[in-house]
Formats: C-alpha cells, structure tokens, sequence
C-alpha cells in the first residue's frame, strides 16, 4: 500500500509532545511491513536542515487558501531513512511555520493558525499530485490534520487521482480540539453548506478535529480504554456525542514503545547498562541518580520517580492535597517536569523542607529522565486522564513498577499486583482522591519491603513486549479494511 503519513510534529525533526515520538516510530515500523510510506510535516524554522541534509525537491507548487494561491516548497530529508521505503517530505512556507515554535509562543496560540494548518492540509493533496504519488491512505494525527479527510471528500473526490484514496484520523488527546471563528469556512475555502451542526459546526465555530472525526474513514486513538471513554461526557470534551455516532468505525490502537531508545541494555544514557540477565545495573543506576539529585543512597529506602507535565491532568492536585504525607510514607521522591506555578511553588517548598527526601529539577533533562527510570524503584502516574501514556511502559523494560490511576493506556497496560500475583506488573487505583493514592503508595512500598524475591518480578516485567510491531499490524490491518483488501482487523481486536 502507499501510505501519506500527516503530522504536525515528528521526531527527530520537530517535537512538543508524544505525538511526535509516535510520529517518528509508526511510520517506520509501517514501512517495516512492507508498504511504502511518505510522511509530511510542516518545515518549522526549528528543524535542523544541515544536521539531517533537509533539501528542496520541488519549488513553488501553488496551493489555494484565504482566496489566494499560496506558494508552498517540498523538501526532503536525504540523510534520514531509516527504511528504504519510507520518505520524510517536509512543507515549507515561511510565512506561516518560520517562527519560533510550532504552535504558539508567551502561552498563547499563534492567531492565524486555522490559516496555518488549513494550508497544510491543503498543500498536501499537490505535493502529491506535484510528486506523482498517489495515496491508499492517508493517515492524519490531531486536529491540526482535521481538515484534510472534509478537502478529500468535498474538494478532491472529483479528482480521479485520489479516487481510490480513503482516510483516517488518529486522537491523541481530545482535550486540543482546534475550534475556530465561523469565518475561517472562507480562509479554508468549503463550502458554507458544510457548517451545519452534524458535520464543521460546533457551538458557532469550526471544530477541526471535529471535521476529521465527522469526515475520516475510520477514526483511530492511542489505547482501548481510551476509546471508550472518550465517547463518555466525563472525557469526551464536547464531542462524546459525535464518537458515540462514529463508535463502528473508532478503534482504540495502544502506542508502542521505541526499544532501540528505551532499553536499559542498550541505553548510551545510563551510567551502568544491565539486562534481565545482569540486574546490577539498575542498582548503580539509583546511587547515580540519587546522587545527581542531591539525596542520600541507602538499600531499604524505595526511590519513587515521577517525569511529568506539572499539570492537573497529571494528577498533580492529588500530590498537592497530600502534601507531606507523601514525605512520611518512607520513600524519596526524584521529580523531573515544569508546568503550572503553583505546582513548581508547591514542590520548591516541599523541598526545602524534607530536603533528604525530595529531589527535583523543574525543566527537562532527556538524560536524566533515562536515569530515573533505570534508578527508580516505582514510577508515579496518577492522571486525572492518560490517553495512552508511554512512561509506564518505559518503566516497564527498566524493571520500574509503575503506580498508576487506571484511566486510558495505563488501565489497557498495568495490573495490580495485589490483585494477580502472576500477571502483575504494578500498583493501579481507580477513584480520583488523594485517599485512594496514598493506600496505593503504601501498597507498592509495602511489597518493596516484604517481597523476599522482588528480582522475579524485576525481571518479568522486563520482559514484557510493547514494542511498535504490534501497534503497526492492527493499522496495517485496518487500512486494509478500509481499501477492501483482506479483512484480518477481527483477529487483531
């Protein structure tokens, strides 16, 4: 199949969050299976075109928005392949993505950024055509793609050059919905007739996430749980109902985990490498990381890591509630994150008190976040909402038990270990209060202290496969269903 892979971010060229690492990995196992890929970012002044040979293949293809026609260059990445059938083409057009960042700066949207996307969307249909590749499908990520499954099926499906393409769209967090004015049916160039309530329309706005959900052939997120509670008002935002009339095509697909990245036995970034076979290691890797943080090392005291967004979907009102219980409860604390003030005030202050317990770095270190889950003993996500998460599977091949609220990808990927002593691979509550986080603290730290063979559970959950080839198979089979070809999506959900 020919596969046009739409992302507003990717890694190793652009990244503010985890759609960019399933950008980067994705593809590539996709194209691992056999098909040929081509992904399509916008070229941000920030992606590094001399580190990654970033070339123009085709100038000045001429795309139409906001009445006009914009000129849009195509470039490519000559030095990053990682497989032969895979391609990384980027959309380039300096008025619109060279800035500073990617979607905003000073905490603020960027104002034209209907405009912005709205051209990538669009731009991609001529660098297609422009190319002379046509698509099978053609695979969108976040509501910054939203309006390219409305442009196939409103704008294109005249064109016999897209006329056996189908299309989908993969949500990675319902909570960035891309709402707009009404006047932006004008800047995109659709037809009013299409702003009505069951299909562009949201509350007198355009929604384009909405658009992709009412529009995409098949809509697709990043775990099962996560599937279903997204079509519940709780976590729905706004658009529970439009899933719920979606529901016989949305699939709830688990993201994979990067193990040529994330793998204490290959990972440059630990001080000691170590395996399921040499477990020592890990242990030179907690006096390391308490070191760097400033703490004390010592044998009978658990080290409980947390890597985060300092924000209330994270959970941290919880921690904020429980205050200095969390000191008392025996264990240290290594925090790596940044997010709201209140939180970085919180922490500071907790810190400066139980110095010998708390050690924190309020920013982003990537070394160091590879250094807490090697060196921690417990890995902390106690999200009000997870999507997918991908830290507690991570911890996971670290040999890290994670403790976890049971919501999305971290209800579909841990156990509780109290609950099945042969499957278990964590500590997991399900009620949202400070209470009920606490008693599962005290539970993991409990089995951490009486567990007489804690090393077989180290090593069995380090075992554990959560790798992309699995995630990349269900797509593969789901595009397949969409293009009519062999139906094994049955086998694979």
């Amino acid at each position: 199949m020919n596969i046009v892979f739409m992302t507003p971010e990717v890694v190793p060229f652009s990244k503010t969050g985890g759609l960019a690492d399933v950008s980067g990995a994705l593809p590539i196992e996709i194209a691992q299976e056999g098909h040929n890929v081509v992904v399509y970012s916008p070229l941000y002044k920030s992606v590094d075109t001399k580190r990654y040979n970033i070339v123009p293949v085709k100038r000045s293809i001429f795309v139409p928005i906001s009445g006009r026609m914009e000129s849009v260059d195509i470039y490519e990445s000559l030095d990053y392949r990682p497989n032969p059938r895979i391609r990384f083409l980027f959309l380039s057009c300096e008025k619109y993505f060279k800035r500073e960042f990617l979607y905003g700066e000073g905490n603020k949207d960027y104002p034209d950024n209907h405009e912005r996307f709205g051209l990538f969307s669009r731009s991609v249909f001529e660098a297609l055509k422009s190319l002379n590749f046509v698509p099978d499908i053609i695979h969108c990520n976040d509501w910054q793609t939203g309006i390219v499954p409305v442009y196939l099926k409103c704008i294109y499906f005249q064109d016999s050059f897209f006329s056996g393409t189908k299309s989908l769209i993969t949500i990675h967090n319902m909570a960035y919905q891309g709402l707009f004015e009404s006047y932006t049916m004008d800047v995109l160039m659709l037809p009013w007739s299409l702003f009505n309530y069951k299909e562009l329309e949201y509350y007198g706005k355009i929604n384009f996430l909405k658009a992709g959900i009412v529009f995409a052939d098949a809509v697709t997120t990043v775990s099962k749980k996560y599937a279903e509670e997204i079509r519940t008002q709780e976590y729905g935002c706004g658009l529970e109902g439009v899933l719920e009339e979606r529901k016989n095509v949305l699939y709830g697909i688990l993201n994979g985990v990067d193990y040529s990245v994330w793998d204490p036995s290959v990972d440059s970034l630990l001080p000691q490498k170590y395996s399921i076979k040499d477990l020592s290691g890990k242990k030179e890797c907690k006096k390391s990381l308490l070191k760097k943080m400033g703490l004390d090392y010592s044998d009978n005291t658990p080290v409980i890591g947390i890597i985060s967004r300092l924000a209330d979907q994270k959970g941290f009102d919880l921690l904020f509630e429980l205050n200095e219980r969390l000191v008392n409860t025996g264990a240290k604390f290594v925090i790596l994150g940044t997010g709201d003030k209140k939180y970085h005030e919180h922490f500071i202050g907790l810190k400066n008190k139980s110095p010998d317990r708390i050690g924190l770095l309020l920013g982003f270190d990537n070394a160091l976040a590879h250094l807490i889950e090697a060196g921690s003993d417990f890995f902390l996500m106690p999200s009000k909402y997870e999507p997918c998460g991908l830290n507690q599977m991570y911890s996971l091949r670290y040999g890290t038990f994670p403790i976890v609220r049971g919501v999305g990808g971290l209800d579909d990927t841990i156990i509780d270990l109290d609950l099945d002593k042969e499957r278990g691979n964590g500590f997991k509550f399900y009620n949202y209060n400070p209470e009920e986080l606490l008693k599962t603290i005290e539970r993991a730290l409990r089995f951490y202290r009486e567990e007489k063979d804690i090393e077989r559970y180290i090593k069995r959950i380090m075992e554990l496969d959560f790798s992309w080839t699995v995630s990349a198979k269900k797509y593969t089979a789901l595009y397949e269903k969409l293009l009519g070809k062999d139906d094994r999506i049955s086998q694979l959900f």
